[in-house]
Formats: structure tokens, sequence, C-alpha cells
């Protein structure tokens, strides 16, 4: 008996991670649902940063001038004394775009505009979220997944491929999966919230008592919006007045001033700090993204990046599966991002320890433009590299010019569904044309020329050698002249045969 699938994929959950990974699978042409069990649209500005990396996906999905333009940059953080004295310095450093990394500033933009963008995007790719939807239950066998769900309409029942949970900390996935969350909770209750004020100017990021976890505030002007977001440190036990009133009252108290007043509040919430890894990240045919696999300080600016960057991974594989690859590749995801997560949890725990002392710095770090998968099945080099650009190393950008006489860049040839094939200096003809696979030629008789080196120099390839890069542009394959044949079962075992 033939399965009848309502769609391939059922993402529960329109977060961040969510939308991303619905965004991908639409540009694909993978059929999918995106559900989410509240009934509109998050509102509040809780993930404000976008790290480089992010921007450059963003960039692949067609959103980063939009992005932008809803935004903008981290204002220089204003240190108060006690006596109403005060230092400015930048949050993090400011380092000049290169050729390989165009995007070297984080970009501030509250979550909910970051969100309204991607919905924007989804719909022009014919989507949307269906809000009020909520997961109730799921089954999964060898073939598929059966999942019941609750909305506005009633019951149904729909049947689907692969069930992805990106619902949040508290994922009902992961609990439904009885997957394990190990971690702790770092001694830290805070309270954030999105607030109109008076008093202050929006030239700064104003921090008071910033050695003091007792008394520390910090009021930063949120690009994009009339607000400020207010963060603070607040006692674990006893209910904290989240009104106009109760954090006017909390602000008088931490900067002894009386001249700073709430007038609205927007959104605001009390939470505890955690840092948690799910065991796994894939149960047969059901997975976690974002935040249902990881959680951990807001220190750093990495978590609505992380969570992106799992979607970004997870949606190229899903779609080769389902298009007829290896059900092999699945497995990557895990042990691709898994070990990432773990590295952000110890980088975001590391910066609020900082934080507590009052002396957190952001550099290269929280970028994640160094962020790669040595080690991964899906790397190849013959013969092994000892310099330039590795397999599984983040694909850098360069400037070219087409033989046409127009200026071209590798992230122009990045975007897309498709895996990107760079021969530097090759025979065209050595790796025949296939689906799903955009070949490139660089050099003299090429159809690109290298003419300012950035290409040669950043990579570090030779004449004759070929640079694969995958979808979500990372290095897949690095090979010379001569190991073409190993490249070809490389691109068969991909589903590109």
């Amino acid at each position: 008996m033939t399965q009848q699938f309502t769609a391939d994929v059922l993402i529960c959950g329109a977060g961040a991670a969510g939308l991303a990974l619905a965004i991908d699978l639409a540009r694909r042409g993978v059929s999918f649902r995106l559900v989410e069990k509240m009934d509109r649209p998050f509102h509040g500005s809780r993930g404000k940063g976008i790290q480089p990396r992010t921007q450059e996906i963003f960039e692949d999905l067609g959103i980063i001038d939009r992005i932008v333009a809803a935004g903008g940059l981290y204002p220089p953080q204003r240190v108060y004394q006690a006596d109403g004295s005060f230092s400015e310095s930048e949050i993090a450093e400011h380092v000049a775009p290169t050729p390989a990394e165009p995007y070297h500033i984080a970009l501030m933009i509250p979550q909910s505009l970051t969100e309204g963008v991607m919905r924007e995007r989804l719909g022009e790719l014919g989507h949307r979220v269906e809000f009020g939807c909520e997961l109730t239950s799921f089954e999964q066998d060898q073939d598929g997944v059966t999942a019941r769900l609750s909305g506005a309409a009633g019951e149904e029942t729909m049947r689907v491929r692969y069930l992805v949970g990106a619902d949040g900390g508290r994922s009902f996935v992961r609990h439904a999966l009885d997957i394990g969350f190990p971690g702790k909770t770092l001694g830290v209750r805070a309270v954030v919230a999105d607030i109109v004020l008076t008093g202050l100017d929006r030239t700064a990021w104003h921090r008071f008592n910033t050695g003091a976890m007792d008394r520390q505030l910090a009021l930063c002007p949120l690009a994009g919006t009339e607000f400020f977001q207010l963060q603070a440190p607040v006692p674990f036990e006893g209910e904290v007045d989240l009104s106009a009133e109760g954090l006017s009252a909390m602000i008088a108290k931490r900067t002894s001033r009386d001249d700073i007043r709430v007038h609205a509040v927007h959104w605001a919430s009390a939470y505890q700090m955690n840092a948690r890894l799910a065991d796994r990240y894939r149960h047969g045919r059901v997975f976690l993204a974002g935040d249902a696999a990881h959680i951990h300080p807001p220190t750093g600016g990495q978590g609505l990046n992380t969570s992106v960057q799992d979607a970004y991974n997870l949606g190229w594989k899903l779609a080769g599966v389902i298009g007829g690859a290896p059900a092999s590749l699945l497995d990557t995801y895990e042990s691709e991002r898994r070990p990432v997560a773990a590295g952000m949890l110890g980088l975001a725990t590391g910066l609020l320890e900082a934080a507590k002392r009052g002396d957190i710095r952001r550099g290269r770090e929280v970028q994640q433009l160094d962020i790669g998968y040595p080690g991964s099945p899906l790397a190849l080099e013959a013969p092994e590299r000892i310099a330039g650009v590795l397999a599984g190393d983040r694909a850098p950008d360069a400037p070219l010019r087409g033989a046409a006489g127009q200026p071209r860049r590798l992230f122009e040839l990045f975007k897309g569904p498709h895996w990107t094939l760079l021969g530097y200096e090759v025979e065209r003809d050595a790796v025949p044309a296939r689906g799903g696979l955009h070949i490139h030629c660089i050099g003299a008789d090429g159809e690109l020329v290298d003419e300012g080196g950035h290409f040669r120099s950043t990579y570090a390839v030779s004449p004759g050698e070929w640079v694969l890069v995958r979808p979500d542009g990372y290095v897949g394959a690095v090979v010379g002249a001569q190991q073409t044949d190993a490249l070809t079962r490389f691109l068969a075992e991909q589903g590109l045969g």
C-alpha cells in the first residue's frame, strides 16, 4: 500500500529556526507545513544581535538588505560611575570588512523584526505560518511520522516524512521523545523588557553598576523601534513588578536618578539563565533545532544565530534525502551541529562570568566566522592539505570579474540551493555537468578572472585544483587535477550522480 503523505516535512515552531528552515525548504521545492501554537507572532526583542556568519546566511536567503534596513548598529556602551561620570567604549571590536569576510560587525535588530522580515520572505515563496496550531502528539515508523494537530479548525491528523521540533527551550517534541536535556542553572535570574522611557539619549547603551550583580542595570536603545531594552539581574525569590511603575522604581533605585521614567512596557519577561544541550538532535525521522536543542545565557549574542545555522545545516540535507540522496546524509546534522552548540554554550557561559565582573568584551569568537566541520563525513581532501582553505571550513567570499567584463562575487555564485564547484585553471570537461551542481572555471581561459588574486590567495589553490562548496557555504572537497574520480564518487554519494 502506498503511503499518502500530506507534506514532506512538518516544522513545529515558527521562531527564527523554524522560519529559516521553512525558507530554505520553500526555495528547494520541498512541501512542508510550519505550525506555531501561539496565536500571534512573538513581539519582543529577546535575541537582538545578528552575527557576521548569520548575515552571510541572510544574504543567501535574500533578506540581508531588509534586515540591515530594519535594524542598525550597536551603539557604544556608556558605563556610569557612582558620581555620575561615565566612560564609553565599543561593545565589540570594530574590524574592517575584507574581500573574504564582507560582514564584520554585529547588527542590532529586535527578534520580532527579524522574524517579521523572515515571514515576509516566506510569503514571497508562497508559504505562511499557521498560528494557533499546536502539535499534540505524534508517532513514527520506518517510513514516516503521523502527527496530530489542534487548531481553530479543530483536530486533524497528518502524515509526513519528517518532523522538526523547533519549538523552543520547553520543546514538546523533545519531551515527547524523552531526549535528555542536561546542563545547569547558572545562578542568575534576570529581567528583560522593551520599554518606552524618557531621560536617556539613544546614542549609547547605558550601563550602571557593572561590577555588582545585585545592582546591575543596562538600558539599550533598540534599533528600528522607539523602545529601550532593559536588562537587569533580579533576586531568585519573589515576584518582579514588570509594570511601568515597577520598572521606573527599579531604574531609580539602581541609577540614583529620578529623571528616567518608564512610560510604557511593550514586552517584559523574568527568567532564569540556563546552559543545556540535548543528548541527541535526532530520533529516527524527528529532529531538534534551535532552542529545542540548546539553551544558554544571552551573553555574546549567540542563540538566535546558532538556531538559524542549525536550520541552514538541516534544510539542504532534508531536501537532498527527500530528492534521493542517501539517508545517511541526515546523520551528519547532529555530528556537525551538536559540537558547535557545545562550544557556544561554553563561550556564552564564560562571557556571563565576565559580565558579572563588569569586564565583558566581545571579540572575533562571537562572530561565528570560524565555525566549521573538520572531520565531517562530508569533507574530502585529495591530497590532504596543510594550508589555505580546508574541507569543512567556511567558504570565503572573493571578488572576481566575469569574462564579459562585469564584477562578480563568490557569494553570488553560491547563492541558491545548489552545490558549487570552482575550478582554478582547469580543463572544464574534467568534471561532467549534473543536476544540482553549478560549475565555474576561474583563470585566464575561464569564464571568471581572479584579477586581484583574492581567490587564489584566500583558498591557496594551485592550477588544476577543484573546490567544492556545499549548499550551506562550507567547503565539501578540495581535490587536485588527478583526483577528479574521487570527486565524482563524492558527488554521487551526496545524491549528485
